[in-house]
């Protein structure tokens, strides 16, 4: 009886491990999307890359690191990422 509630209880946690991480990568992709519709003109910046490229004029690489996974929920690697996306945009 153990044994079957362990095996169940594996499965439905390696099930929702998969869902979780389709949904991070359909995430990923959405953001992606959305950044090159913003840079191609089709809508208006976001206020808070104003505020990154501020930051980033500054001089303030990890402020605005640390600003973009704040707002758009990157992990470290994806906020570094982002923020090295925009300097070559802008730079």
């Amino acid at each position: 009886m153990e044994y079957a509630i362990i095996t169940l209880l594996t499965l439905i946690i390696l099930f929702l491990l998969i869902k979780v991480s389709r949904l991070e990568r359909r995430l990923k992709g959405l953001q992606d999307t959305l950044r090159q519709q913003t840079h191609q003109g089709k809508f208006d910046e976001n206020p808070v890359e104003e505020e990154l490229y501020r930051l980033i004029r500054e001089g303030k690489d990890v402020k605005a690191v640390k600003k973009a996974r704040e707002a758009f929920g990157f992990s470290l690697i994806e906020g570094k990422r982002y923020i090295d996306q925009l300097k070559a945009d802008r730079y």
